[in-house]
């Protein structure tokens, strides 16, 4: 059996000789910014040799390419000279995947 691993996403990617080094945070339950959003707090790092690096990535635009198909994530235009950004798409009506544990009010 392997352990898991949740991160909210990356803070930090940065590169040592052939290494990339990849900070993965999630947001602290308890510590709040100016803002009242929760700052991301440091969980674990991975390190990968470039060639790690270059599969992971290819790995994450397959899977990107997928969740674009299945119209869970689309493509929106950005303004002139800017790329286009990838969002999640808008949810569809209902409360079939809703967590009973988390009842919407």
């Amino acid at each position: 059996m392997s352990d898991e691993i949740f991160a909210d996403g990356f803070g930090d990617i940065s590169v040592t000789g052939s290494t990339i080094r990849i900070d993965l945070v999630s947001q602290s339950p308890t510590e709040r910014d100016a803002n009242g959003q929760p700052v991301p707090r440091f969980r674990q790092r991975v390190v990968l040799p470039v060639e790690g690096f270059l599969r992971a990535q290819e790995m994450m635009q397959r899977m990107l390419d997928v969740l674009i198909q299945q119209g869970i994530v689309k493509r929106e235009p950005a303004p002139a000279g800017l790329p286009e950004t990838v969002v999640a798409a808008p949810k569809p009506a209902g409360n079939g995947d809703a967590s009973p544990n988390f009842p919407v009010p």
